[in-house]
């Protein structure tokens, strides 16, 4: 009996997969407005009654984060993301400016691949689905290797209920087997439209190297920093939140902590008396041994992990109710590797003698790995907060919030999203929070508002025009002379 290689047949699936959702997409692009948004509630609802059972065989899979944490994940992308965007219009006329007789027309980008982590699996496809039917997309995911199940269980559900709502079948798929080479198949097939990258970095660098437009996120090295004028136990209890939800998996949690040397003593009581460890040069040397491997990469042991098991494979002993490791240091870059992000609940820690020095550091910290992502700042000086946001080169900057919660649209006003782009600075397409109005095409269809005539009169002003549509007696006299000329005359 011939073996087929694994590649091959998930090679395979990818050609089929796709061939269903261009398919599936043309019947779609021709579904009014109701129609759509029926088809998106129902996938909604039956995402939301099994966020669940999505998070419990989430976290069975892939053994990161924590159950309930997921649930919540789950739920926001369920129905958080459904009420920002269930009164959006995706299919034709859209907009109409008619003061500037300016149409606006929304056409669907087609097929997506969906690429999705290991870390947020099941809400992100959740999300990526939701925002890609509303724009009247297919879309096909690719689930990260040590996700693939509870990704696929994900797409099923929502694909069910979008059929049953009226969807054609085909329009959510999900490779059973991922593979390198299927990813790369999939992201490089002639009838996929778009990308749609949530994960590591290699995988957003592949995925804006594929020749495929794409949208992709950037690391988060986000940089908390508690300002003299903060509520410090606000501040703190905000942090750990943040750091602690879902073990810190989500991109936009906090990596690193600041605070002026005036507050340093209230900051770190307040975070023991929260069951937050400070830990000394001996332990911090084990954390970094254990957190980062040789090559300076993260170890993807401690991803989502608690800080207790953490602390336990680092061989370091702290009481068995600790939320948050903290580690003083007094630098940031490769010799100082828990500078860096770390999707896990430890936090470098900082002291600074006053916002100017607060803000050098802060950029420093973005520009070792979360250029355009995110940070925050608690403070109640608003002029302070105000200068942050000049002069931070991050696109969400987040005041006296949870950056976790904050960041994706849960806490604050920002769209409501899983995927946040990093700009420029972070190498991305867009620095927006991502969501259907990402994943359409738009015609504009223009009417005149103003003659020929009225643009030189605009441009030249009326005696320029006037003087540029005067005649000279010496041109016509000369055309005549030649004219004559020519006729014998």
């Amino acid at each position: 009996m011939i073996k087929i290689d694994k590649d091959l047949l998930a090679i395979q699936e990818v050609r089929n997969l796709v061939a269903k959702a261009k398919e599936a997409q043309k019947i779609l692009d021709t579904y009014p407005q109701e129609k759509i948004d029926e088809i998106v509630k129902a996938m909604s609802e039956e995402a939301a009654a099994a966020s669940d059972w999505l998070a419990r065989v989430a976290v069975e899979e892939t053994d990161i984060g924590v159950y309930e944490h997921k649930v919540i994940k789950n739920l926001f992308a369920a129905k958080r993301v459904y009420e920002a965007i269930k009164d959006l219009k995706t299919v034709g006329f859209i907009k109409i400016d008619e003061v500037n007789k300016v149409c606006e027309i929304a056409e669907p980008v087609g097929v997506i691949a969906g690429l999705t982590p290991t870390t947020n699996p099941t809400s992100t496809a959740i999300f990526k689905s939701l925002i890609s039917v509303k724009a009247r997309n297919a879309i096909v995911f690719s689930p990260h290797p040590r996700a693939a199940d509870c990704t696929s269980q994900a797409v099923e559900i929502l694909h069910k209920a979008a059929v049953r709502a009226g969807a054609p079948e085909g329009i959510l798929g999900c490779i059973s087997t991922p593979t390198l080479e299927a990813t790369q198949a999939l992201m490089k097939h002639p009838d996929v439209n778009l990308i749609l990258a949530t994960g590591g970095s290699d995988m957003v660098k592949a995925a804006y190297s594929s020749g495929k437009p794409a949208y992709g996120v950037g690391p988060g090295n986000v940089p908390a920093y508690i300002e003299r004028s903060a509520n410090v136990k606000d501040a703190v209890k905000a942090i750990i939140e943040s750091k602690t939800f879902d073990n810190g998996t989500i991109c936009a949690s906090e990596q690193s902590v600041i605070c002026e040397k005036c507050i340093a003593d209230e900051v770190k009581r307040i975070f023991i008396e929260m069951r937050g460890v400070i830990l000394n040069p001996e332990e911090i040397y084990k954390l970094e041994k254990y957190a980062f491997r040789p090559d300076g990469s993260l170890n993807p042991a401690i991803v989502g992990k608690s800080a207790v098991s953490i602390a336990e494979n680092a061989g370091i002993k702290v009481p068995k109710e600790t939320k948050v490791l903290l580690a003083p240091l007094s630098g940031v870059g490769k010799q100082y590797p828990l500078s860096k992000e770390k999707l896990s609940p430890i936090l470098a820690y900082y002291e600074v003698e006053d916002w100017k020095e607060a803000c050098m550091l802060c950029i420093e910290l973005l520009e070792l790995g979360g250029m355009g992502h995110t940070m925050s700042i608690h403070s109640n000086n608003d002029e302070i907060v105000k200068k942050f946001a000049l002069e931070k080169p991050a696109f969400r900057i987040l005041v006296n919030q949870p950056s976790s919660f904050g960041a994706i649209g849960a806490t604050t006003g920002l769209v409501p999203s899983l995927t946040l782009g990093c700009g420029t600075w972070g190498g991305n397409a867009t620095s927006d929070n991502i969501g259907p109005m990402h994943l359409m095409n738009i015609k504009r269809l223009a009417y005149g508002v103003r003659s020929l005539g009225e643009l030189k009169a605009e441009l030249y002003g009326a005696k320029a025009i006037e003087k540029t549509e005067e005649v000279n007696p010496e041109v016509i006299k000369k055309i005549v002379e030649e004219v004559l000329k020519k006729i014998n005359f």
